[in-house]
């Protein structure tokens, strides 16, 4: 994840440095990329949640001690992840939101 957004970053750092440049301020630009960032984590969520419920049948044989379709597992899981993600997200957007617009403009 932290891999992504920093391409992401890389790849619109002139346009961070013109929305910089026009007025953005830096919480602007930290909020854009973790925007991003969140909608991509929702989406791993929703796709991992399908999935692991899915191959419940497979998994319930290896299993002891919790049922299959555990709701308190499903839900730490997928907030220990999601938690993480998010924290990978986070240094990519700080560093975008510290970027010298003028520095910004030129590299594009």
């Amino acid at each position: 994840m932290y891999a992504v957004m920093a391409e992401f970053v890389m790849q619109r750092t002139h346009e961070i440095g013109i929305r910089m440049a026009l007025g953005a301020h830096p919480h602007d630009v930290l909020r854009l990329v973790l925007g991003q960032g969140i909608r991509m984590i929702a989406t791993g969520v929703a796709i991992g949640l399908a999935g692991a419920l899915a191959l419940t049948r497979l998994m319930s044989s290896l299993l002891f001690g919790v049922s299959p379709k555990d709701l308190m597992t499903f839900a730490a899981v997928s907030l220990t992840l999601a938690g993480v993600a998010l924290l990978a997200c986070y240094v990519p957007a700080r560093h975008a939101s510290r970027l010298d617009p003028i520095i910004a403009v030129r590299h594009g």
